[in-house]
């Protein structure tokens, strides 16, 4: 059946998407609704896919880059709610709507005593985005605690759930990033967490500070180090302006704008003559199941580009040379700046970036 748009749930027209995202850039979406059941996105696909209108889904708003010129056609907002716990022995299975806050679900696990996505606090954006980027951060990844994703098919209009390996995680990536994307509306995720586990401390920076601030806190039992690892990764995350503060200018970004490169052994030989070339060393890189990665922030400041460096209204964050920052920009003036340092690490090092923002056009 046919749905006219004043039906659907909170349906507007030219609704300003600056002010949906983390980095606050971009004009009017052409329309704009908020779906707070699953009804309401199949209902609002539906319609739009009988108009003919281009389609985005938006969470957080936190991995986001809109036009100056808006967005012609719907954007639409995934604002499911709800978080399950069930015991399943030493483990317990969390299922949390997509339109939950990450930290919030994060937090939440901590305070039940939950191991497994502490190292993740801090980072803004939705439940439902966390399969679609492999998210990650100080040694861990949502692919390591995913159980399945269930997600509605905007071809089909069917709810279709997936395992975790049928979701083909990669190093920031998925089948809802790479081939498939677009086709998905992620609507909930499902992670198994440990009931009184040990916190994660694979992460050197991380572990570092941990110790460093051993002392003053003293014995912990299990639930009060996930606390204490929490704390930290919010304080070494607020240090480089990743988490979202409005008094803090460095922190109108969508936080790490290029993803670490991965290479193979070849690819990072050349890369070493290249740099060796260029007198520069020892460079640093590290080995994972997927290559080697060659941390993104390096190349960037040798390439030329370095923290609080400034192009206009735009430019790169005092305090982390990946986030890109608009101060008082333009997306153009974004994407021009992003291009000019993809250009640069290319001609220096012969590594193409990968942008991990999302760039809507």
């Amino acid at each position: 059946m046919r749905v006219s748009p004043d039906k659907l749930a909170e349906f507007r027209a030219e609704v300003p998407l600056a002010d949906l995202t983390t980095i606050h850039l971009g004009g009017n979406a052409q329309y704009f609704i908020i779906c707070r059941t699953l009804d309401e996105i199949i209902s609002a696909v539906s319609f739009f896919q009988t108009t003919g209108f281009s389609l985005v889904v938006l969470g957080g708003g936190s991995n986001m880059v809109f036009p100056d010129n808006g967005f012609r056609g719907l954007v639409l907002k995934v604002d499911l709610r709800g978080i399950r716990f069930e015991d399943a022995g030493d483990s317990t299975i969390v299922s949390a709507a997509a339109g939950e806050t990450w930290d919030d679900l994060v937090k939440a696990s901590v305070e039940e005593g939950l191991a497994g996505i502490e190292c993740l606090s801090g980072i803004p954006g939705s439940v439902g985005a966390t399969p679609i980027q492999n998210v990650g951060a100080y040694g861990q990844e949502v692919k390591d605690t995913i159980v399945s994703v269930k997600a509605l098919d905007r071809k089909s209009l069917e709810l279709v759930e997936f395992s975790a390996a049928e979701c083909r995680f990669g190093y920031r990536r998925s089948r809802f990033k790479q081939e498939d994307r677009n086709r998905f509306v992620v609507v909930e995720v499902t992670y198994r967490l440990t009931r009184g586990g040990e916190p994660s401390l694979k992460y050197a920076e991380l572990k570092s500070y941990i110790e460093s601030n051993k002392e003053s806190r003293g014995d912990e039992n299990a639930e009060r180090k996930l606390f204490s690892v929490r704390e930290a990764v919010i304080a070494l995350r607020r240090k480089k302006s990743m988490v979202i503060d409005q008094k803090d200018p460095n922190s109108r970004s969508v936080g790490s704008f290029f993803v670490n490169p991965v290479l193979n052994e070849h690819e990072h030989e050349e890369f070493l003559q290249r740099a060796g070339r260029h007198g520069l060393g020892p460079v640093p890189s590290f080995r994972s199941a997927e290559g080697i990665k060659v941390p993104a922030a390096w190349l960037v400041e040798n390439a030329g580009f370095h923290k609080g460096h400034r192009a206009g209204g735009v430019g790169i964050s005092s305090n982390h040379a990946l986030a890109l920052v608009n101060y008082s920009g333009t997306t153009n003036e974004l994407l021009k700046l992003a291009s000019e340092i993809e250009k640069a690490v290319l001609d220096k090092f012969g590594i193409r970036l990968e942008r991990e923002a999302v760039v809507v056009e």
